[in-house]
């Protein structure tokens, strides 16, 4: 199988070596019976998963919030008002657990920035509500969040960025709508 090289700028003509590649090496060496190629793909947008995350946090952080404080403000922020949803809704919107979102709005409770009361519609469910405060909070730190996410992107040509969106997008949606392994991964034959 014929390796591509990076493109120009990029890898380890660009400067040192490139982590992602260096285990490659390694693996090659230690076992060449297995093609490692998807590590190339795989292994550096896991690594530039993890780093983007810390880009945002340091934003986030500025505002006195952690990563899932902030996401629970702005799911609260984007339904307009009277911006409010409930628990369950947040955990869906935000793909974490019930007791995990409980913790979250606990702590955004204790700071002022949401509040909690019995649903009108059913009075044995919740509501979570953004207070005053809350939407200032979020209105300013989604602003300087989106001013964050611009520079990260813009370290893109834009040609790369739209390149980047279509291949990510169709790859979500192939992966949502893969049939699921039959028994856990299998590798495929001759591979």
């Amino acid at each position: 199988m014929e390796q591509q090289q990076p493109p120009s700028g990029v890898g380890p003509a660009a400067g040192p070596a490139d982590h992602v590649a260096a285990i490659q090496a390694e693996w090659r060496r230690e076992r060449p019976d297995l093609d490692v190629s998807p590590q190339a793909v795989i292994g550096r947008l896991h690594r530039l998963a993890g780093r983007l995350t810390d880009e945002l946090c340091l934003v986030y952080g500025h505002y006195g919030l952690g990563e899932g404080e902030f996401d629970v403000l702005a799911a609260l922020r984007r339904t307009g008002a009277p911006f409010e949803r409930a628990p369950g809704e947040l955990a869906a919107h935000t793909m974490v657990t019930t007791g995990a979102m409980t913790k979250r709005i606990d702590r955004l409770e204790r700071a002022g920035l949401v509040t909690r009361r019995r649903s009108e519609d059913d009075g044995r469910g919740r509501v979570v509500a953004l207070t005053d405060a809350g939407r200032r909070l979020i209105d300013e730190a989604f602003t300087a969040h989106m001013q964050n996410e611009h520079r990260l992107l813009g370290l893109l040509t834009p040609e790369e960025a739209a390149t980047l969106e279509t291949l990510l997008t169709a790859w979500q949606h192939r992966l949502d709508h893969a049939p699921p392994p039959a028994d856990g991964v299998q590798p495929p034959a001759g591979g």
